[in-house]
């Protein structure tokens, strides 16, 4: 081993290896359920399919946060679509910051998105129904 210390010292810190990527993947880990997390608890509470209907028949903008497409292949009747990406930019196409809005997307992670900009931006009424299929 004096003869060939750089063999030696592969063979040695080889385990480290895998130790530190096993540390690695446990810190993404981590990191991931935290920030899963924090965007479902910061986005405000969800509204449920019933509560959303009867706000938008007394109403409530229904708002689409969608791509186009997405909109375009179907949709909730009523719904207006602004993709989430664009919700902060065209919040005056959405009236008073008084005015009740409903979002929904996909999944839920646009709505939360959006409701969360639309907070920022002001909106007291903005309420999360999530995916569309708690409609």
């Amino acid at each position: 081993s004096w003869l060939f210390p750089q063999a030696r010292h592969a063979k040695d810190t080889s385990h480290l290896e895998v130790k530190n990527m096993s540390t690695v993947l446990t810190i993404l880990a981590i990191a991931v359920v935290a920030l899963l997390l924090f965007t479902r608890f910061t986005s405000g509470p969800r509204i449920s399919g019933e509560d959303a209907r009867a706000k938008v028949e007394a109403g409530a903008l229904l708002i689409d946060v969608r791509s186009p497409g997405e909109f375009a292949s179907g949709h909730i009747k009523g719904a207006r679509n602004i993709p989430h990406t664009d919700v902060a930019k065209r919040s005056a196409e959405l009236g008073a910051q008084s005015s009740e809005i409903v979002l929904y997307c996909a999944s839920g992670m646009r709505s939360a998105h959006a409701a969360r900009a639309l907070r920022s931006s002001g909106f007291e009424a903005v309420h999360d129904l999530g995916p569309k299929s708690a409609w």
